[in-house]
């Protein structure tokens, strides 16, 4: 008998500690393994902490948090953060999508950005956009899934080790009603 598949849900304030601490472990394996999400290694696990207790008491309440669990935890996280500005109700971006080594090669990332699109379009968004490394594994991902590749931003960011320059891939997906 093998173990159960991860589950999925919308994390709604207020957010358990105990979830807050499992999400700040999971940015730093992000960080440590070499993922570009907006942070330099080593990443502190209290920075990584604050950062999510900030980021999650900030969004709008539009905004759409879903993790994926497993027997060990929280295995994997994506956001769909609405955008901000008056005329753009029907549009949303799709950030921090990630997933713990622990459970990478398996599809979660796949089955979490499926997942954040059907909730986002269910929200009213009928238009997503994101970023993602130029070279990484996400832009093979956001390709599959058939998201349109609108042009690359070259030296966007450092990569997590604060030396080398990368850039960033934009991509957007129109969502049917």
């Amino acid at each position: 008998m093998h173990a159960p598949g991860p589950t999925f849900e919308r994390l709604l304030p207020p957010v358990a500690d105990a979830d807050i601490r499992s999400l700040a472990e999971l940015l730093v394996d992000a960080v440590d393994s070499g993922a570009a999400v907006s942070f330099l290694a080593p990443l502190d696990p209290g920075v990584a902490e604050r950062w999510w207790r900030e980021s999650l008491a900030a969004s709008p309440s539009r905004a759409i948090v879903l993790v994926a669990r497993d027997a060990h935890g929280i295995a994997g996280t994506v956001q769909m953060q609405p955008a901000w500005a008056p005329n753009q109700p029907h549009r949303g971006e799709i950030c921090k999508l990630i997933v713990d080594r622990r459970a990478r090669g398996a599809g979660l990332g796949e089955r979490l950005m499926h997942a954040i699109e059907e909730a986002s379009r269910e929200g009213g968004f009928r238009l997503l956009t994101l970023d993602a490394k130029e070279g990484g594994a996400a832009v093979q991902l956001y390709r599959k899934l058939g998201w349109q590749e609108v042009g690359t931003i070259p030296d966007f960011a450092l990569d997590p080790d604060g030396q080398a320059k990368h850039g960033t891939v934009i991509f957007y997906k129109r969502l049917e009603s």
